[in-house]
């Protein structure tokens, strides 16, 4: 079954930079709408970033637009998020999610995503 690995994220100071990655391992569609969204308890999930790896079409957040760059990865179906000028708004848990639809821009504001990641820990202090 399809599985979802994220990588990168940590503990990072005010004004650093961090990248995520992740990758969709028997994934059997040519192209991913692959996203990322955030967490923080209490809050509604956020939706930060995605990317459509077939075309490389993004789709950002408010809150990433200016800040994070999402980009294809080598390896098919997978992608990274670069994040720069972090703050303590920031922190929260990241997960990666992808589906089959080309569209991300229709499927992320109501996070419609068949696939999801365990999720990583970001943290700005």
């Amino acid at each position: 079954h399809v599985q979802l690995v994220e990588s990168g994220g940590g503990s990072v100071q005010a004004g650093g930079s961090l990248v995520l990655s992740c990758a969709a391992s028997a994934y059997a569609y040519s192209g991913a709408c692959m996203a990322w969204f955030r967490e923080v308890p209490g809050k509604a999930r956020e939706a930060v970033a995605a990317i459509y790896t077939g075309t490389g079409a993004t789709y950002y957040g408010d809150s990433a637009k200016g800040r994070f760059t999402i980009s294809r990865g080598s390896a098919e179906n997978s992608m990274s998020l670069q994040m720069h000028s972090l703050n303590p708004d920031d922190t929260a848990m990241y997960f990666c999610a992808a589906d089959s639809f080309h569209r991300c821009d229709l499927i992320m504001p109501k996070a419609a995503f068949t696939y999801w990641g365990q999720g990583t820990q970001v943290t700005v202090s």
